[in-house]
């Protein structure tokens, strides 16, 4: 086998047996798109069942259409996932339903692994369980924090402290995640300030629409105040693009326009989007929100995930005054218990010490009228 193809399995390897749990004798369902939607891309299922068989599992491939409108798996469908030990979503199904009910005893799982070099990548390869600890160690430093304050180049400013959780545990959704890139959403509720939007506003994978996402040929501010969109500030025409757009999509589905519900930044330095996100803005807001780079609300409805997303690109991250993200950049060793993970697991160390770059949007200049412009992509 050539490295790529080494590496390739090895991803394949470390979603069904450090993500899954997968055990020789267990059954696999792979749901999977067919590639020429333009989302997932060819062969990656194929990989992922020659793995899970060469492993002993008891695999079976099914296509299934993507329906924008999706909200429930279909009769026939709901008793194959009920059936099988495990199923894989490489298809958004997936992602449309991972807060809805899905059948008893289904174990499913969510890839956020779009495709063949992703999968062969940092991204697909680096030790599932240390993200699963670090996720964990992440949401306990926000948990327990009395400030949590938020800047970024383009000059986000917004500061607030997340509620205490019910029981001591940070909600989150239930459904598997391939690979952990995120910690638990935080409530918005108390956050108040401004939040610079650059590059596009985009949807969230929660339900499709068109457009599903607009380009923004400036910076705007979004004013936040105790979890609602109070305004908005830039150039006058762009400001009622986004209020039109958001009028749009609330008029659509009947919800709130003016909710923020969350957010979150990514904690996966392995997680490089290198195309553009114009090129796909369904397949970029899919899998490029892992980077550290971005910070990205979950806004325009009552409930998580929301249906339009800010992104808030080089963040930086203050907990009770010490800088956790700084310009993008994660100081994993301010995270109370990251060392002694990183220790177990020096590859995952590296990667920190490396992260990657590449976000599938522009660097960022000033323009002549004071506005932050996106620029060349990086």
């Amino acid at each position: 086998m050539s490295a790529r193809g080494d590496a390739l399995e090895r991803g394949a390897l470390n979603l069904l047996l450090g993500c899954a749990e997968a055990k020789s004798g267990d059954s696999l369902l792979i749901l999977h798109e067919d590639p020429a939607l333009g989302y997932f891309g060819p062969g990656l299922a194929d990989a992922i069942a020659a793995a899970g068989k060469a492993i002993g599992l008891d695999v079976r491939l099914r296509a299934v259409p993507f329906d924008e409108h999706a909200e429930t798996l279909p009769v026939e469908l709901a008793v194959e996932v009920g059936r099988a030990d495990h199923t894989l979503f490489l298809a958004r199904l997936g992602d449309q339903l991972r807060f809805r009910e899905l059948p008893a005893g289904a174990r499913p799982i969510v890839s956020y692994v779009l495709d063949q070099n992703a999968m062969a990548s940092a991204l697909g390869a680096a030790p599932h369980a240390a993200f699963v600890a670090l996720k964990g160690a992440f949401n306990r430093l926000f948990a327990s924090a009395g400030d949590i304050h938020v800047t970024c180049p383009l000059g986000t400013d917004f500061r607030g402290r997340p509620p205490v959780p019910d029981g001591g545990e940070v909600p989150d959704v239930g459904i598997k995640r391939f690979p952990v890139s995120v910690f638990a959403p935080i409530d918005a509720a108390s956050f108040s300030g401004k939040v610079a939007v650059a590059h596009l506003l985009v949807g969230t994978g929660s339900r499709y629409y068109q457009p599903y996402g607009i380009p923004l040929r400036s910076t705007l501010f979004a004013r936040l105040g105790q979890g609602r969109i109070e305004g908005w500030e830039g150039l006058p025409d762009e400001v009622a693009r986004a209020e039109l757009h958001y009028r749009h999509v609330s008029n659509l589905f009947g919800i709130d326009g003016s909710f923020v519900h969350s957010w979150h930044a990514g904690i996966h330095p392995g997680c490089a989007y290198p195309e553009r996100a114009e090129a796909s803005y369904e397949r970029w807001s899919g899998s490029a929100f892992g980077n550290p780079r971005l910070l990205h609300f979950h806004t325009c409805g009552a409930y998580a995930p929301g249906e339009i997303c800010w992104n808030v690109v080089d963040p930086t991250i203050r907990v009770d005054g010490v800088a956790i993200w700084e310009n993008g950049v994660i100081n994993i060793n301010a995270v109370r218990g990251a060392p002694d993970i990183l220790a177990a697991y020096p590859e995952v160390g590296e990667l920190f010490d490396n992260p990657a770059r590449e976000i599938g949007i522009g660097e960022i200049g000033i323009g002549e009228n004071g506005i932050s412009m996106p620029g060349a992509r990086r």
